[in-house]
């Protein structure tokens, strides 16, 4: 019998995955967008796609998939339906009727992306047959989703009064010939073919409501008849409009879909000149200068409160902006004139004197290599205009070389006028290239503390951009910064500490830190009061958790019982980043066994005071832990209650009942 019920299971699985694989078949075969949600249908379509893989993999598989992943892969293909029936609307759907339904068609957007945000934290990762690759891919999505759910794109508002002050016209009263103009550019309704598909569009919401048309989809035709026959005036044949107004033929290249990283999270337009405020978010300089001046102290979208007003210019974000703008020949953005000439510069006298310094630094003396590297470093930790400078003169890759040398004080020198270049934003780059990486990995190992210190904080100054962190953990410098970490000086083991959470974002990098032995560290710092390090310590280990070895040692290392002390007396910061963790532990193979030795910890009182009391997310991470403890509970009971009745049925004495502390 248990075994035709695990065969039934296996038939399950395998018929949803097969369900799920088609589905996304079906999403990618949708590609056609052309109305003024076009960015929101192609971010959702993008996402949808790179989860395709996933599915594929699960489809070739010949693993069975276990019941509790099937449960999870059900909310996923749910999720999934309602994301092609988006996409569906979105390809086929009434152009004039999404912009008129604005907020309904928002809150649906919300509501997938919600949606398949909540599906994908439940995916068992560790259950299935997922290649490490997809796995990170799939990962990657979910963090944009994650990301989706906080903002909400709104389309063009000039477009909604136009189109519902036309809307609300009398049927015989003449709209604007500009209005109308800017009503068929604005909703791709320029050619017979997209007339004709928006007034089948509007004839299948006649056929879905009954046949009664109503009073809202007969406006919404008259409108569409005066758009068709103010083109139909511009040009008889249907053809390229023929007078000078800016409508593009059908033939036109679709404009490309602009990347989320390259929109300003306040204006939602492509970034021109992208800064960074001190929470590390990046604005359009315009757009966050008049948010501060308006009398916020508090970053617009993290809400965190600023330490500082100062902005920083992320020319590696615009040099990637104007690549993709050149890659996709559209003009790149242009700097505003008052920014571009506020680049820093230097004056004559100290270029002069930079020169004279970093001709000392190609020295065979010593002494000369000593004195110019410490002038260098003091002189770049005052300025921006000295690092900008410096860097531009030649002294990065000088620097590198004095990296491997021998004397003490010219590698403190060395790799510390590194870090304080790094500060300015060209000079990462421009370090990553010189080949910096393996010579800091070396001060890391055999430095001085003073030296290994700010080389741990160099690599955590230039691993700030995403793919220098792959790099970085490629060359191997977590090993070394773990070692800091546990033997380093209390400044040593900050650095290290920092630069180990900004590498472990990559989930690359993940596995590497915990073969390199890094968690037991991490919970002995956490047990340790006098350490003074319980914010960077939880940061790590809630990244690691979520990785399937990092998740494994965690366990090992018998972190449970420290986090739920956490969770009772910590910050809700702390309590936010142990909640975290204990929710990775709570699944997967060992789910059961953390499970009940939370609740004996009494977790769940806990969980129930931070699900009304602690933060957005320490409150989403209660929630999900108390679900997950009350289907562990309910299993329990049922169990015991067989368990119970089978004793009754053979005349054994009953089991004594499950203690539910």
């Amino acid at each position: 019998m248990a075994e035709e019920v695990k065969a039934t299971a296996v038939v399950d699985g395998r018929a949803l995955v097969e369900r799920m694989a088609k589905a996304a078949e079906e999403i990618s075969a949708i590609s056609d967008y052309r109305n003024a949600y076009r960015k929101q249908f192609c971010d959702l379509s993008r996402r949808m796609k790179l989860l395709e893989p996933m599915f594929q993999e699960l489809k070739e598989s010949k693993d069975p998939i276990p019941e509790q992943a099937v449960r999870s892969l059900v909310l996923l293909k749910r999720a999934l339906d309602s994301a092609r029936e988006l996409l569906r609307l979105g390809n086929e759907g009434s152009k004039i009727c999404l912009v008129l339904e604005r907020e309904k068609t928002t809150k649906r957007f919300l509501e997938v992306t919600v949606h398949l945000e909540q599906a994908l934290s439940e995916v068992p990762f560790d259950m299935l047959n997922i290649s490490d690759e997809v796995r990170e891919q799939v990962e990657l999505v979910h963090a944009q989703f994650k990301r989706a759910k906080e903002r909400v794109d709104m389309i063009d508002m000039d477009l909604h009064r136009d189109l519902l002050s036309a809307y609300n016209m009398s049927t015989d009263a003449n709209v604007d010939q500009s209005t109308l103009r800017r009503l068929a550019e604005k909703l791709q309704l320029l050619t017979i073919s997209d007339l004709k598909q928006e007034s089948l569009a509007l004839h299948e919401m006649v056929v879905a409501s009954d046949g009664d048309p109503g009073e809202i989809i007969e406006k919404m035709s008259m409108l569409l008849k005066k758009v068709k026959d103010f083109m139909q005036t511009q040009n008889p044949e249907m053809g390229t409009p023929t007078n000078k107004g800016p409508l593009p033929s059908n033939e036109r290249a679709k404009p490309p879909v602009i990347p989320d990283d390259f929109l300003c999270p306040i204006s939602l337009e492509l970034m021109k000149d992208p800064v960074i405020v001190a929470t590390g978010q990046t604005y359009e300089r315009e757009s966050i200068e008049k948010w501060l001046q308006a009398g916020h102290d508090t970053c617009p979208k993290t809400r965190q409160r600023l330490s500082n007003k100062s902005l920083t210019p992320n020319y590696v974000l615009r040099s990637l902006i104007v690549q993709w703008s050149e890659a996709n020949g559209i003009d790149p953005p242009k700097l505003p004139a008052q920014t571009a000439k506020s680049r820093p510069t230097c004056s004559s006298g100290e270029h002069a004197k930079v020169l004279d310094l970093i001709s000392k630094l190609s020295s065979r003396s010593i002494d000369d290599q000593r004195s110019a590297a410490a002038e260098l470093r003091l002189l770049a930790r005052r300025s921006a205009e000295n690092r900008l400078c410096i860097a531009e003169a030649g002294a990065i890759p000088l620097l590198v070389k004095l990296l491997s040398t021998l004397d003490v004080h010219t590698q403190e020198n060395a790799v510390t006028a590194l870090l304080n270049l790094s500060i300015f934003e060209d000079n990462k780059e421009r370090i990553i290239i010189s080949g910096a990486v393996p010579g800091i990995v070396h001060v890391l190992r055999r430095g001085s503390m003073e030296a290994r210190e700010n080389a741990a904080a160099t690599l955590f100054s230039i691993s700030v951009v995403d793919d220098y962190k792959v790099r970085i953990g490629n060359l191997g410098a977590i090993p070394p910064l773990v070692s800091l970490l546990r033997e380093g000086s209390p400044r040593g083991k900050k650095d290290a500490a920092t630069a180990l959470f900004n590498l472990c974002i990559y989930q690359g990098n993940k596995g590497k830190a915990v073969r390199a032995g890094v968690v037991p560290i991490l919970v002995g710092l956490l047990m340790d009061p006098e350490a003074g390090m319980m914010e960077e310590t939880l940061a790590i280990l809630a990244i690691l958790s979520s990785h399937s070895e990092g998740k494994a040692a965690i366990a090992a290392a018998e972190a449970l019982p420290v986090l739920v002390e956490v969770i009772k007396s910590g910050s809700p910061r702390n309590k936010e980043n142990a909640a975290a963790t204990l929710l990775h532990l709570c699944s997967g193979e060992q789910q059961q066994q953390h499970l009940a030795e939370a609740h004996e910890k009494g977790l769940m009182g806990l969980m129930q005071e931070m699900a009304e009391n602690g933060t957005d997310r320490g409150k989403r991470k209660a929630a999900q832990l108390i679900q997950r403890m009350n289907r562990f509970l309910e299993q329990k009971r049922v169990a015991q209650a067989q368990a119970q009745a089978l004793a009754k049925q053979s005349g054994n004495p009953a089991l004594p009942d499950f203690d539910y502390r």
